[in-house]
């Protein structure tokens, strides 16, 4: 690869110079995300804050002429190294690219560029009675070009899908610098193969997304929130299959462990009932009409599963007291060590149970304090682990802990990755749960997207 004098005098010649960062005190912090990526990582040699299409489309053309690794990067909030430099490179910011490009309240479609905060999407559909459902836990900061490259989720998964159901059309710039548009802005598309679909979740190993068209559909006219305690993880699972039963689809179904909710308790005090073992958190939505009828069966689904304490939120402002506490599980834990890991499983919702016990058996064993979270509707948990990254006997505990809650989600028939993705953190399990031949035919294409391997390389396999 070029030397890092030489990367910096030859982009001095593509970018404007105010576009364009250098010193490594400014380029630290891009070596980093929101995981524990470390010894995985360098610093970049160079961030350049694209602005345009074409900056991207030159900055990808000097790179893959003279074989500079690119990484593309949003808020940085991914949970997997997923826009770390392992092999050092050119960061490709987009922060500058926020722009709404077009929103049309009649085809419900909105063409947004990459770096738009997902939060901001959510508002602006809102203000016209229309919703954007995907709701990762970050949605106030993460972007959405990150969302596309994860394949981000959020508690709404269980009923409206995640980010790759709403997706129309991609722009992508290839590694050759070729500007390409893969769908169409219509919401059936059945010409050919859907290559947009393939990058999503791709990470930027395939192409760099520069623009999204992303689908709509019309917002809930009401919501409500029902909160039920539970003295068993098993009696909460009973709860979610009884509201199933019951022909109710509820817009999220998340939980909260013991620990969790202790540790939140702490953190924001909101009386949560930290007591008990396991608490659901239960979003219905529809016609305001229906919202008593649909909120007796999940009570009453709840009442036969067991639940000690069943609680309703009405007003706007107890749900979002309720989801604040949910959505502050991650920084309350940080309380508990100097640092603290999110994990992200996968199994059918019949597992769930031997899942979550799994997990607190396993970080019991190895010595961890864990608070686990996560989305029962679809089976999601998300185990968070305070520990000392620093202690060199705490992070080996922690490593061999990590491989024996991968090799039980795998078990029960899941998976490592619900919506977080690969990056670098899960890049050393793909081959447990990925055959041989699916894997070669992932690097087969990559290869036809990518051939000098320069878009986000050493991520998703090696």
């Amino acid at each position: 690869m070029l030397l890092k004098n030489r990367i910096e005098k030859d982009l001095k010649n593509i970018i404007s110079r105010e576009n364009l960062l250098f010193d490594k005190s400014e380029l630290y912090c891009y070596s980093e995300d929101s995981s524990n990526s470390r010894g995985c990582t360098k610093i970049p040699d160079a961030v350049v804050f694209v602005k345009t299409i074409e900056d991207v489309r030159r900055v990808i053309k000097y790179a893959n002429e003279h074989r500079v690794p690119v990484i593309s990067r949003g808020a940085g909030t991914n949970m997997v190294g997923a826009c770390t430099c392992p092999r050092g490179g050119i960061v490709l910011n987009f922060s500058k690219m926020n722009r709404i490009l077009d929103f049309n309240p009649i085809n419900m479609t909105m063409a947004v560029e990459p770096g738009v905060v997902v939060g901001e999407i959510k508002k602006i559909a809102e203000s016209q009675g229309l919703y954007y459902p995907p709701d990762p836990s970050n949605y106030k900061v993460s972007t959405i070009g990150g969302s596309i490259a994860q394949s981000s989720g959020g508690a709404s998964a269980f009923k409206y899908g995640t980010t790759k159901d709403y997706i129309l059309n991609l722009t992508v710039v290839l590694a050759d610098g070729t500007i390409m548009k893969l769908g169409a802005n219509t919401i059936k598309d059945a010409v050919g193969y859907h290559l947009n679909q393939l990058i999503v979740g791709s990470e930027g190993t395939l192409a760099i997304v520069v623009e999204a068209e992303l689908k709509l559909i019309p917002k809930p006219e009401s919501r409500r929130t029902i909160i039920g305690y539970f003295d068993s993880i098993e009696n909460a699972v009973s709860g979610v299959n009884n509201i199933i039963r019951n022909r109710i689809c509820p817009s999220t179904i998340d939980f909260m462990d013991k620990n969790s909710m202790l540790t939140v308790e702490q953190y924001y005090p909101c009386g949560i009932c930290y007591e008990k073992e396991a608490m659901l958190l239960i979003d219905i939505d529809g016609f305001e009409s229906s919202m008593e009828q649909q909120q007796s069966l999940v009570i009453e689904s709840l009442k036969k599963a067991n639940a000690s304490n069943i609680q309703a939120a009405k007003s706007a402002e107890e749900i979002e007291k309720v989801w604040t506490a949910r959505r502050s599980s991650f920084a309350a834990t940080a309380k508990l060590a100097p640092d603290v890991l999110s994990d992200d499983l996968i199994v059918p919702r019949s597992n769930i149970a031997k899942m979550v016990c799994g997990c607190k058996e396993i970080c019991k064993k190895y010595n961890l304090k864990v608070c686990l979270v996560g989305h029962l509707g679809d089976g999601n948990i998300h185990p968070q682990i305070a520990l000392n990254l620093d202690n060199e006997e705490e992070f080996k505990r922690y490593y061999m802990a990590k491989a024996e809650i991968y090799d039980l989600a795998i078990s029960l028939q899941g998976t490592i990755s619900g919506e977080h993705g690969v990056g670098v953190e899960k890049l050393s399990y793909v081959g447990n749960i990925v055959n041989n031949s699916t894997l070669e035919y992932m690097r087969r294409i990559k290869s036809i997207f990518d051939p000098n391997n320069i878009l986000n390389p050493g991520k998703i396999f090696n």
